[in-house]
């Protein structure tokens, strides 16, 4: 409650062993976690307490959740799994999904389109709120584990041997630059003065290759 300053525990289920992958919260009060074997636990108190809950139990890792446009949620992870929720998590169904190897990100777009990326530097793109995907080719096969939307249409991935990918168009096309360092990226934040910074193997750094700072 001090932006970040102190912190203080308030959920732990050692004996589940299903580590917690990712965290949304669509408003100050209600919010989601999500994580390893179908893992799935909501709050309404503004992550004071946390419930249990079930999508359609099939027991595959959850790795990422976003939220879309109105009440539409959405949850990629483990061997093409793919969710949508239409009512702000009460309800989910399944996906079709362009890939069967896994997934480790999604994001929803400016224009309202969504992006999935993960295992092998694949990346999808949705206009139809993931009923369709459309291939986005790269010249990377290094998995993606970390992105997020900048703004006017800006975004930024990040992944294994020190891959960043930047977008100017949505997500359409991608142009690719390397971290010195070639160690795993696993996320990427905007700066308030702009620039990038990137966490990992090797720590945190802001990129210092120009061209990568949108």
């Amino acid at each position: 409650t001090d932006r970040g300053m102190t912190w203080k525990q308030v959920f732990s289920a050692p004996a589940a062993m299903a580590p917690l992958l990712d965290v949304l919260f669509i408003d100050a009060h209600h919010g989601y976690a999500v994580g390893a074997y179908d893992a799935l636990y909501e709050s309404r108190d503004s992550g004071m307490t946390w419930q249990a809950r079930k999508l359609l139990g099939d027991d595959m890792h959850k790795n990422a959740i976003a939220k879309g446009p109105g009440n539409r949620l959405f949850i990629a992870g483990e061997s093409g799994t793919l969710y949508r929720s239409d009512d702000a998590g009460d309800a989910w169904k399944r996906l079709p999904s362009p890939y069967q190897g896994s997934y480790f990100g999604i994001l929803t777009l400016s224009d309202n389109g969504i992006l999935i990326f993960g295992l092998r530097g694949k990346i999808y793109r949705s206009k139809d709120a993931g009923m369709t995907w459309s291939p986005v080719l790269t010249n990377s096969q290094s998995s993606l584990l970390g992105g997020t939307a900048l703004r006017n249409g800006r975004i930024a991935l990040v992944g294994h041997d020190g891959t960043v990918l930047i977008s100017k168009d949505n997500g359409k096309t991608f142009i690719h630059h390397q971290d010195k360092s070639a160690k795993a990226l696993s996320s990427v934040i905007l700066l308030k003065h702009g620039g990038l910074m990137v966490f990992g193997e090797a720590g945190l750094k802001r990129l210092e290759d120009e061209k990568a700072i949108p």
